[in-house]
């Protein structure tokens, strides 16, 4: 039974334009018996809701990165109705070695997507959504004007939705990340990543540890009622003492909420596992974060930037302090 859902997951992959290079690495991670038994996966049949979003995205030419990024979660969000959309094509300008979306060079953008989006969203009756994208150093704005009609468009559409961003660094520019916060996102995301040490071995080299946080500093600083959100990948051979300095350097800039999940290799190309971090260790790494002052920290196995329990969370801090 195990490995025929497995195999109706390589077809799904298949049908939505995932990678080729992909499939095998993801068969053997679903039939890996060297993982530890808190990383096993129980699979689940696909539910009604989950092909409706399926359908829907594939209808509407839109990637998710749910998709892209082979989540482990796909499942449960999709089959609750989450789902977090990749808009700018899904082809990334920037190649970092932890990441399963394809990289090269990428396609004109769609001016239509904004429309599709909240086509899309109105159709699946969400309430709160997550939009994230690749990287586009090719373009002028790298995308920040792109990324703001969206955002426009969805509350246009439906004022009272919520809108939780995943921005790339936009190289750093100011009156870039301004261009997004001025179409008002209700929680405004950027992943550090790793740890500072780990930067150059899985970032690409337009990426760093300062850029990041001065993304989120900058938000933070110049729009303080806002959200921010930051997620680090643990198993890639960084200290325990490494990362809670990265969770007290992204609470020193303000961030709010802050995912912790465990790095799962994709792809032969990508970075290998160094290490499958305990439950125990993430218990850690949750406390802490609290100690700190998070408002809210999710760290697991299978904990990523977009989290259902966490967007369930982040959801009703929200609705309980207002936005504005």
């Amino acid at each position: 039974m195990r490995l025929q859902i497995a195999r109706d997951e390589l077809k799904d992959m298949l049908k939505n334009r995932i990678p080729l290079r992909n499939l095998q690495t993801l068969s053997e991670n679903f039939e890996s018996e060297t993982k530890p038994r808190w990383m096993k996966l129980r699979f689940k049949e696909p539910s009604a809701r989950y092909k409706k979003v399926r359908e829907m995205s594939s209808k509407l030419s839109l990637a998710t990165v749910c998709q892209e990024a082979m989540c482990p979660n796909i499942n449960e969000c999709w089959g609750t109705g989450t789902a977090t959309f990749m808009i700018m094509g899904d082809t990334c300008t920037r190649a970092c070695r932890f990441c399963n979306v394809n990289h090269g060079k990428p396609g004109s953008l769609d001016k239509a997507e904004p429309e599709k989006l909240a086509d899309a969203i109105q159709k699946l009756g969400l309430d709160y959504v997550v939009l994230t994208s690749v990287d586009r150093d090719d373009l002028p704005d790298s995308g920040a004007g792109h990324f703001a009609e969206c955002i426009r468009v969805l509350k246009e559409k439906n004022p009272k939705l919520l809108i939780e961003i995943l921005t790339p660094d936009f190289c750093g520019k100011d009156e870039l990340i301004q261009k997004v916060l001025d179409a008002a996102p209700t929680v405004f995301g950027h992943n550090i990543e790793t740890v500072m040490r780990l930067q150059k071995v899985a970032r690409d080299f337009r990426a760093n540890y300062s850029q990041s946080l001065h993304v989120l500093d900058y938000v933070k600083k110049s729009t303080p009622e806002i959200y921010t959100k930051s997620g680090i990948m643990v198993g890639l051979g960084e200290e325990p003492t490494e990362v809670i300095k990265t969770m007290r350097d992204l609470r020193k800039v303000g961030v709010d909420f802050l995912t912790i999940g465990q790095y799962l290799r994709p792809s032969a190309w990508n970075l290998k596992i160094v290490e499958y971090v305990t439950p125990e260790q993430f218990e850690v790494y949750e406390e802490e974060g609290l100690k700190m002052g998070f408002k809210y920290v999710a760290a697991g196995s299978f904990v990523r930037s977009s989290y259902r329990a966490g967007e369930l969370f982040i959801k009703n801090v929200i609705q309980k302090h207002g936005t504005d």
